[in-house]
């Protein structure tokens, strides 16, 4: 039963108005004065009348039915009053029969997300700062699957570029390959900062760098080689954490796949006029649309960040013909990505507007900028084990025999570290705090995953239920009613966060559910003497576990049976 169409449905006769046109408008009010809510702004040029007295109009000529039992005008908003039982036996009936099903919705049918996130530099560490690429884009990439889109998730490896010239560089004057292999990216970052320290002092270092990588732009064996090798080592490390955060990807093609497909796309701005000479450069100017030139090849003629990709975008679109691409990096990528958007456009291909950069604040240490070139990062594995360790040291005090233990410490130790980077808007910048991070505390991961692990233990100590003939009239308080709302409005929230490419949308919501089914909890015998009054009250567990168990997964998370 769809409450809120309901809603539209009798608003479309009283307004004489489409109910499609009505139904995005009806949202869930947050200070508890109705169940449903239409505000009335969008009316007021059509009536000619302030807001207040069109929801005081409306109010007047609606005519409720069995479902929707009154309407009431608060200021500008006209709120509307749900039959309780009806309300609340619709919701649990539809999560009891959908399951981890519940949610999904057929809007993306036949529809091509294209995702490109967390790409990590090759050589370079996998740390704190990489992770919220990756969570966020995980989190809206299950986000779409869940609404029905087909996904392909990509990770666009930094794998070209000036830096391997200067490993090459600095691996051949004070590297050697068994300490590489040994020390694997510990080694490489080493030898990195050392480049840049030597560098200050012999500026002949930044054209060796820049020579290396015109060999490996010419198919220089050696320079190949070498660059293979360190790929390589990278990955290995880069396995180990996707691993431990639950991530994988549909392709990991950087940007060295792109090498043998940028020329057709200069050809492409050559002919069509967009490629001009700047000071032995080549460029796209975009001084019409008052952003500094795309560079698209160096004086020498090497290739750069646009370059590559344009190439990928091309390639996505021809490959994939994608409903939508979007892009998932740091904030001070904002400008690169609105000149690639914007050549695009130039091209003259219409589905530039399908391009989405979902920027997100940066990340820095208490103590100031991560940077790899000073080898100032706390590196990601070294989080998440501290994490895993810090987890179980609180269940080995709390339930020390607690069945799988190490493995329910790694979900809620690296549930904790994820939540807690999704649970704020994805412009915010972050200042790293490990007591932050990793605390257990209030509106967080481990909170949530302790609901679900509670509302299961009640199940467990249950036995057995029987949710074919529930008495909802048993359960027809404001409190059941306030729960059922936020399951209800799950979906709601889902494409909300999609919309938006917000995936702190969902996690909020969550927090919620969290929240009203402990309260439910401290306010109510379950395991009432009366068996239909405890297997009314055990749907309600049932049903909130199924969707914080959902919540969490689209999110990234585990959650464990037990805690």
């Amino acid at each position: 039963m769809n409450f809120k169409y309901e809603v539209a449905t009798l608003l479309s006769s009283c307004l004489n108005k489409n109910i499609d046109t009505l139904l995005p408008l009806i949202e869930v009010p947050k200070n508890k004065m109705g169940d449903f809510a239409f505000p009335c702004f969008s009316l007021a040029k059509e009536f000619k009348k302030s807001p207040v007295e069109i929801a005081e109009h409306i109010e007047k000529t609606f005519k409720t039915n069995d479902f929707i039992t009154s309407a009431k005008a608060i200021g500008p908003y006209l709120n509307f009053y749900v039959n309780k039982q009806l309300f609340i036996s619709s919701v649990i009936n539809d999560v009891i029969d959908k399951q981890q099903d519940f949610g999904k919705s057929s809007i993306g049918k036949n529809k091509m997300v294209v995702l490109d996130y967390s790409s990590p530099n090759i050589a370079k560490p996998f740390h704190v700062g990489h992770l919220r690429s990756t969570v966020i884009g995980q989190a809206i990439d299950n986000i779409h699957q869940h609404l029905g889109y087909n996904t392909y998730s990509i990770n666009y490896l930094g794998d070209w570029g000036t830096q391997f010239g200067k490993l090459i560089v600095a691996f051949k004057k004070w590297g050697d390959k068994e300490t590489v292999e040994r020390d694997d990216i510990k080694e490489l970052v080493r030898l990195y900062v050392k480049f840049h320290d030597e560098a200050e002092n012999d500026k002949s270092l930044e054209d060796e760098a820049r020579n290396w990588l015109l060999k490996m732009e010419n198919g220089d064996e050696e320079a190949l080689q070498l660059w293979a090798w360190i790929k390589n080592i990278s990955l290995i490390e880069f396995n180990r954490i996707y691993d431990l955060l639950g991530v994988s990807f549909d392709s990991f093609n950087g940007e060295s796949f792109y090498n043998d497909k940028m020329t057709p796309v200069i050809d492409e701005l050559k002919d069509k006029k967009l490629l001009i000479k700047d000071d032995g450069a080549s460029i796209v100017s975009l001084d019409d649309f008052n952003m500094p030139p795309c560079l698209i090849l160096r004086r020498d003629g090497g290739t750069l960040y646009h370059t590559r990709d344009l190439a990928s975008v091309m390639y996505r679109k021809n490959t994939f013909d994608f409903h939508k691409a979007i892009y998932i990096t740091g904030g001070d990528q904002i400008l690169h990505f609105k000149q690639l958007f914007k050549v695009v456009e130039l091209m003259g291909y219409e589905w530039a507007e399908n391009l989405e950069h979902a920027s997100f604040g940066l990340v820095s240490l208490e103590s100031g900028k991560i940077s790899t070139r000073r080898g100032v990062v706390i590196l990601m594995e070294e989080l998440l084990t501290e994490a895993i360790n810090k987890t179980l040291a609180i269940i080995e005090e709390k339930n020390p025999t607690l069945k799988n233990k190490e493995e329910v410490a790694k979900d809620v130790g690296i549930g904790a570290i994820i939540f807690n980077d999704l649970f704020n808007g994805r412009k915010k910048d972050v200042v790293f705090s490990w007591d932050k991070m990793l605390s257990f505390d209030g509106e967080t991961g481990p909170y949530v995953q302790y609901t679900c692990a509670r509302a299961n233990s009640v199940l467990r100590k249950a036995k057995t239920y029987d949710f074919s003939n529930i008495d909802y009239n048993l359960i027809a308080n404001d409190e059941v009613l306030h729960i059922a709302t936020l399951l209800n409005d799950f979906t709601n929230k889902l494409i909300d966060a999609k919309n938006k490419s917000e995936p702190y949308i969902l996690t909020r919501h969550i927090i919620d559910i969290a929240k009203a089914y402990n309260k439910f909890y401290h306010d109510y015998v379950i395991l009432d003497d009366d068996i239909n009054v405890r297997n009314a009250r055990l749907s309600i567990c049932y049903s909130v576990k199924t969707v914080l168990t959902i919540g969490l997964n689209i999110l990234g998370i585990n959650s464990p049976e037990e805690m």
